[in-house]
């Protein structure tokens, strides 16, 4: 198993054994409940489908809610699929948690969200630098400068850098330390920022590019 569906708490931090400041964002992993098990001879894959938050079954649509039932599991408001080695090690309704998962001194990527910044220009979606801003130049300090070409193709090309909508993404950050784990509330540290505002879903996964 390497992977949890979970929400972000927020910021803080810590201190080592050297009394050096360590930003960790804390995240609320699980508890997860094992809503489906994909095998090799019934799906070509092994996998395992978990679920997060449950939710008032008067909320579900009747496809889900006999989802639901025929796990005999509660209504979740999440649910995500999780490739794993062999999920014959996985029973439906079984519960995982985060020590489950992670271990103090592992690696975590963790998937979800960007915070939306709204309507944004190019120096600030982009990083362009700007044009000149000495004598003689025109207002034009942040604008984006030429967009097209000429005559030939006599169109401005697909995915061109331009102003517009900023954040609201999804969005990986690799490589996050795990500082801490505390698996009696369920919560883990990670160094650094995480995708999203406070409250927001998250995925985290064991790292996959450990050491690349």
């Amino acid at each position: 198993m390497n992977a949890l569906i979970g929400e972000k708490l927020g910021m803080t931090q810590l201190f080592d054994e050297e009394s050096r400041t360590i930003p960790v964002t804390v995240v609320k992993l699980g508890p997860c409940r094992v809503v489906q098990v994909k095998t090799v001879e019934s799906d070509g894959y092994d996998a395992i489908q978990i679920s997060y938050r449950e939710l008032d079954a008067r909320k579900v649509n009747k496809p889900m809610a006999g989802h639901f039932a025929k796990a005999n599991v509660p209504p979740a408001r999440h649910l995500i699929e999780v490739r794993v080695p062999d999920a014959s090690e996985f029973k439906v309704g079984q519960e995982i948690n985060v020590a489950d998962v992670l271990e103090v001194g592992q690696k975590a990527d963790v998937a979800g969200i960007s915070k939306g910044k709204g309507f944004a220009g190019v120096m600030k979606r982009h990083n362009f630098a700007g044009q000149a801003a000495s004598h003689g130049v025109h207002r034009v300090h942040r604008a984006p400068g030429s967009i097209g070409a000429c005559a030939t193709p006599a169109r401005v090309f697909k995915g061109m850098p331009m102003a517009g909508r900023m954040g609201g993404e999804q969005t990986t950050v690799l490589n996050l330390d795990i500082v801490q784990v505390d698996a009696d509330r369920g919560l883990a540290m990670l160094r650094g920022a995480v995708p999203g505002s406070k409250g927001s879903v998250i995925v985290v996964r064991k790292a996959v590019k450990v050491g690349g």
